[in-house]
């Protein structure tokens, strides 16, 4: 039986209200990243919000853990959202000669590969490459981080690991060099929007006893700064 007319029209209705309904959430998802550019002083709140992840990140053994925390406390997943990692597969990079010198490892070692994709609810608050030594781990722990998409950080809590950090970039900056002394230009008002990676990360995760088990590249996206500019100092 063809559907009738009136069914017809419900169900266009209906799919033009669910576009719709898409394309304003994102339109509010935009407009509440590009309200921290759309002032001198919410561009220097958004660079202290960044500095003050980048200090968190690099005090703490585990991105995973500083990660759970980022969340909770800016509100952008639903209460009691923990870090998962999306596997990406298909994409893997073997270990080159500065990563197995990073792990003080020789070119007959195995050395596992993970990239995967760092969310809290539908956030996605990083993407990682992890170079691993599976002979460091616990067979658990393995099996975890092969079947699941436990985080790495999580996965391998239980070693109470260390965490010696390379390089810290900030990949973009609200404000140009020099805004401290030369002030805020003009143009810097007016920015449409945020780039997708706005920090960089490179660390070795030690064991105890100082040996090195793991390799990371960890890049994190303009989702951190997902959230409203802070009422009591927004202009």
């Amino acid at each position: 039986m063809l559907p009738s007319l009136k069914c017809i029209r419900i169900a266009a209705l209906a799919a033009a209200g669910m576009a719709l309904g898409t394309q304003i959430a994102f339109a509010q998802q935009s407009s509440t990243r590009s309200h921290w550019l759309n002032s001198p002083a919410s561009r220097v709140e958004a660079l202290a919000v960044l500095q003050t992840l980048n200090a968190n990140l690099l005090s703490n053994a585990s991105a995973t853990l500083t990660l759970d925390r980022w969340c909770a406390a800016h509100k952008l997943a639903p209460e009691g959202s923990k870090i998962v990692a999306q596997r990406v597969r298909g994409q893997d990079k073997p270990a080159d000669e500065h990563i197995r010198e990073l792990l003080t490892v020789g070119p007959g070692e195995l050395i596992a590969y993970r990239h995967v994709r760092l969310v809290c609810g539908d956030r996605v608050l990083s993407e990682a490459d992890n170079w691993y030594l599976p002979a460091k781990l616990t067979a658990e722990m393995n099996q975890a981080l092969d079947t699941s998409d436990i985080a790495f950080g999580r996965a391998v809590q239980a070693l109470n690991f260390t965490r010696t950090n390379l390089s810290a970039k900030l990949l973009w900056s609200p404000l140009s060099e020099g805004w401290d002394m030369d002030g805020i230009v003009a143009h810097e008002t007016s920015s449409p929007s945020l780039p997708p990676f706005l920090l960089e990360h490179r660390a070795v995760l030690k064991l105890r006893d100082g040996t090195p088990f793991s390799a990371v590249v960890e890049s994190y996206t303009d989702n951190v700064l997902d959230f409203p500019v802070p009422q009591l100092l927004s202009r």
